[in-house]
């Protein structure tokens, strides 16, 4: 693993006018962070002197990653090489994790056979990611795309429906499938704005979302607290240590 910048500000870039950090930035936020929000599709202008930054999410939207006729997706892939040739840690999320998938070589495509995951389903370890997965886990998906593997990355996470769910290279730049940031509020707000996508093939109903969460969450949670201090922190100390 790579050793990680003493920046104490971590850059979120979001693809849409509403996304917001949700439990990734209550997590980081304990750690002493700051953060720098840009959204590029309304916009805000992506920094090139990333050397002030520990860490860069690329957070998802309702958009493909192969959209290059959106100001958003142009402006993030042209800038995804600055990232690359710098020594910043990346947590790409969704469609930021297949933003950075294509950049890499690999491509991002719809299931063939027209499947999403719109709700919780499992993910299993690879045996590269027992360390930071368990053996099986329910995470919250909302994606009807998926990524191919770049060149040089490794597998640390799959799934019975899009077997690529998370990877790394060289323990700095890391792509995920799913949403850890998406907590109650959140949620809610994406099914009150997105309720009548969640039938599509494979989709869950908002009830069925609903009770996912109760059942699911809280250890989705503990997981994202754990790969937070594991991978995306290092040696810095939580503010909130007995909470």
């Amino acid at each position: 693993m790579n050793e990680l910048s003493p920046a104490k500000r971590i850059l979120l870039v979001f693809n849409s006018a509403t996304g917001q950090p949700g439990r990734v930035g209550d997590v980081m936020h304990r750690y002493g962070y700051t953060f720098d929000i840009r959204r590029p599709g309304e916009g805000d202008v992506l920094p090139l002197d990333l050397g002030g930054y520990h860490l860069v999410v690329v957070f998802g939207g309702p958009m493909s990653a192969n959209e290059d006729d959106l100001g958003n997706v142009s402006a993030i892939m042209d800038w995804l090489p600055k990232v690359v040739a710098s020594d910043v840690m990346y947590l790409g999320i969704c469609l930021g994790a297949q933003m950075m998938a294509r950049h890499l070589g690999a491509s991002v495509a719809p299931h063939p056979d027209g499947l999403t995951e719109i709700g919780y389903y499992p993910v299993q370890a690879t045996e590269a990611g027992r360390d930071l997965f368990p053996d099986n886990m329910m995470v919250y998906h909302w994606h009807s795309e998926g990524f191919g593997l770049p060149e040089g990355a490794e597998l640390m996470a799959t799934g019975p429906t899009f077997p690529h769910q998370a990877y790394h290279i060289d323990g700095r730049i890391w792509g995920i499938q799913f949403h850890p940031e998406v907590d109650d509020e959140s949620h809610e707000r994406w099914l009150s704005h997105g309720a009548d996508k969640t039938n599509r093939p494979n989709g869950q109903g908002p009830d069925e979302q609903r009770a996912g969460r109760a059942k699911y969450d809280a250890d989705f949670g503990a997981w994202f607290e754990r790969f937070a201090a594991k991978v995306l922190v290092g040696g810095r100390v939580c503010s909130d240590i007995g909470r």
